[in-house]
């Protein structure tokens, strides 16, 4: 199984002293489509997968969730949370084990999810609807220091209940003079460019794992796509995610980083654990 870069308290260490560094922004991936957003010590959590419920669920079947990377650290650990979000009603993006945990060890964590999904959210975790923080795509939400912006996303088409409301988003994450894209589950679909044009990206962070028809599970951007609509978007910096965590469902990043390096888009894939650090985005 692989190993985090860093795990357990020494992921927590590097956070806290990350949170020195007051005008950094820092983003730590946690596996899957997970990642940790730190901006002068408030801490975004984007979709986060921190169990082996999955692993679980479908032990005994045919299509078997074998975890391939250790987990990062556990979600009970993750005390000083101030917004959590969900992009969608798959498991490894809404999970009852993470989440729970999370809000009992931060019982003020807003937690986001699209309108569309509310009802089911809800009742998957056990709570009541009105604890949900629903976003539409289209509308911005300001929790403490990040401004939050929903947009369409295809997983693998474009999914929307009888009033409208898109069941599948991507977040678009302003912290300070930062903006972050988190794709949550997509592939491309049209009109999708010209949305992300809105806005001047300085992080995009975008699945990469693909789709194939035997895995009997909705896809996402391979990786030459990944490196396409980061390219198209004039984001600064694209990291991949979305592989290495179940072994039926996963690519390498060896042709996300050939066509980042064909078509010149800055990137930086990360280590299950890892940090990056922006400081400067001018």
């Amino acid at each position: 199984m692989i190993k985090p870069l860093l795990q357990g308290e020494a992921f927590l260490d590097d956070v806290r002293n990350a949170s020195h560094e007051k005008e950094e922004l820092h983003i730590w991936w946690l596996g899957q489509s997970g990642f940790l957003v730190q901006w002068r010590n408030e801490h975004l959590l984007l979709d986060p997968y921190l169990s082996d419920s999955l692993t679980h669920k479908y032990a005994s079947t045919d299509k078997p969730h074998t975890r391939m990377t250790e987990q990062v650290i556990a979600p009970e650990k993750l005390d000083f949370i101030n917004v959590t979000t969900s992009s969608h009603n798959h498991t490894d993006h809404l999970d009852y084990e993470t989440l729970t945990s999370l809000m009992q060890v931060n019982p003020e964590m807003e937690l986001l999810i699209p309108s569309a999904n509310q009802q089911f959210a809800a009742k998957r975790l056990e709570m009541e609807p009105e604890q949900l923080r629903p976003i539409n795509t289209g509308e911005s939400i300001r929790l403490g220091h990040f401004e939050i912006q929903a947009i369409p996303a295809a997983h693998e088409e474009l999914s929307t209940d009888d009033q409208g409301r898109h069941h599948y988003v991507g977040y678009i994450a302003k912290a300070g003079p930062w903006t972050i894209y988190h794709s949550g589950d997509t592939i491309l679909y049209e009109g999708m460019e010209k949305i992300l044009s809105q806005w001047q990206i300085n992080v995009a962070l975008l699945p990469i794992n693909g789709r194939r028809p035997e895995r009997r599970v909705a896809g996402n951007l391979w990786g030459h796509e990944a490196a396409h609509l980061a390219k198209s978007a004039n984001a600064d910096t694209v990291i991949p995610c979305h592989y290495e965590m179940f072994d039926f469902n996963t690519e390498t990043p060896d042709e996300f980083e050939r066509e980042c390096l064909e078509i010149k888009q800055n990137f930086k894939t990360l280590k299950s654990g890892q940090r990056w650090t922006g400081t400067n985005t001018t």
